[in-house]
């Protein structure tokens, strides 16, 4: 017998509150990945022509499972997007800089 979600399960509802701050969003161009065994880390910043610092302007730490998770949701999303406005080009783009530190 395969296994059935209960009626508990199929009736369990999230309710998800987006703050008007966070509603406004944060433009990034540039997101620098780490990871520990025990969790990733994704640091996104902008770099922005003539400028030679960025700054880190939101991080998400996650467990592995859970950025396994965001990448097949990505992909996805991503091929769906695809399949409704055409390809994402991406080849072309300037090259990420070398020597960027973060402070």
């Amino acid at each position: 017998m395969a296994n059935q979600p209960t009626n508990d399960q199929q009736q369990q509802q999230l309710t998800i509150e987006l703050g008007e701050k966070e509603a406004e969003g944060i433009y990034s161009n540039l997101a620098i990945i780490s990871h520990s065994p025990a969790e990733f880390v994704i640091d996104f910043t902008r770099i922005l022509p003539n400028v030679p610092k960025a700054r880190v302007h939101a991080r998400i730490v996650m467990t592995p499972q859970h950025a396994k998770l965001l990448l097949h949701a990505l992909a996805d999303n991503i091929t769906k997007f695809e399949g409704q406005y055409g390809d994402i080009p991406v080849d072309g783009q300037q090259p990420i800089p070398t020597g960027m530190g973060i402070n």
